[in-house]
C-alpha cells in the first residue's frame, strides 16, 4: 500500500436503529485516515461517534444495522468480509480502546494473562512468549513493577493503570490503526494528561494511525492532525486541526470551541 493511499477510507456510512423510517444514528458519513495520522472525531454524547467506531469493526448490537456505505481498510471492504476474516482484523489490524476499562477487562483474569491472550488468539507466539511480551508491554505503557503488576486483577489497579492495560492490549499485535473511544473521560485531569502523553509517545514509537473519539476539543487540539466534527449523526465539518481551530465554519463547531478555555 502506498503511503499516499488512506489506511482507512469510510464512505457514505449510514447506520439505523429500528425500522426503515427510523432516523439514522450515523447519516452518510465519509472520512479517511492516512497511515500514521491522528484523526479526531469530536461531538457531544449521542452524536454518533461511538456508533461509527463500532460500525467500522462490525461490533454493532441489534437493532443497530449498517444500511449503506463502505469501510475500506488495507484495500478490503470490512463490511463485506466473512465474520471469520473480520475476527482476524479485530485486535491484530485494528484495535479498540474502550471508554471504561472496568467493563472491558475480564474481572476474574490477571491483567498479564489478558494481554497475553490478545497475542495467542492471533497466533503471535507461544503462551510463555506471550507472557513475557505482556510484561514488556506493561513496561512500555509505564506501569511500574510490570512483572509484579502482571499478576494483578483489574480491581487491584487504579483507573489510570487500568486504562494503561487497555492500551497495552491494543498495542499487543502492533496494529496499524487504533480506535480510542473517549479513552480519558473516566479519568481525573492529571491522569488524563499522563495517558494522552503516553498515547502520543506510543503512536510515534509504533507509527500508529489513531482514530480518537472525544467530546473534548481540548484533547483534539492537543492530539490530532485533522478533526471531523459530528452533530446529530452527520459530519458537519472536517479539516486540519489548526485550520478549524482558527476558522470554524459551522455554528456547532464554534459552540464546541467556545467551551474550551483558551482554545481560540
Amino acid at each position: 500500500m502506498s503511503a499516499r493511499n488512506p489506511l482507512l477510507d469510510v464512505q457514505h456510512l449510514t447506520v439505523t436503529f429500528g425500522g426503515s423510517f427510523a432516523t439514522p444514528a450515523v447519516d452518510d458519513v465519509s472520512f479517511q485516515i492516512m497511515p500514521g495520522e491522528t484523526l479526531g472525531l469530536v461531538g457531544e454524547s449521542g452524536s454518533g461517534k461511538s456508533v461509527t467506531a463500532f460500525s467500522i469493526l462490525r461490533l454493532l448490537q441489534p437493532p443497530g444495522r449498517i444500511t449503506s456505505g463502505s469501510v475500506m481498510f488495507d484495500g478490503r471492504d470490512l463490511l463485506s468480509l466473512p465474520e471469520r476474516e473480520m475476527r482476524e482484523v479485530r485486535g491484530a489490524r485494528i484495535a479498540l480502546i474502550f471508554q471504561e476499562p472496568m467493563t472491558a477487562l475480564n474481572p476474574v483474569m490477571r491483567v498479564g494473562d489478558q494481554i497475553a491472550e490478545a497475542l495467542t488468539v492471533h497466533g503471535r507466539g507461544t503462551h510463555a512468549e506471550a507472557r513475557t511480551r505482556a510484561t514488556e508491554l506493561l513496561d512500555a505503557v509505564r506501569i511500574p513493577d510490570a512483572a509484579l503488576r502482571a499478576r494483578d486483577y483489574p480491581h487491584q489497579l487504579s483507573g489510570g493503570m487500568r486504562q494503561r492495560v487497555m492500551i497495552a492490549i491494543a498495542l499487543a499485535c502492533e496494529p496499524p490503526l487504533i480506535i480510542a473511544d473517549e479513552p480519558t473521560t473516566a479519568l481525573d485531569v492529571t491522569i488524563q494528561a499522563q495517558v494522552l502523553e503516553l498515547m502520543r509517545e506510543l503512536k510515534a514509537r509504533y507509527n500508529l494511525a489513531l482514530l480518537l473519539i472525544t467530546h473534548d476539543f481540548g484533547v483534539i487540539a492537543e492530539m490530532a492532525d485533522r478533526v471531523a466534527v459530528m452533530f446529530k449523526g452527520k459530519l458537519v465539518e472536517q479539516g486540519p486541526v489548526r485550520e478549524i481551530l482558527r476558522h470554524p465554519a459551522h455554528e456547532y463547531t464554534r459552540n464546541l470551541l467556545a467551551a474550551v478555555p483558551g482554545a481560540r
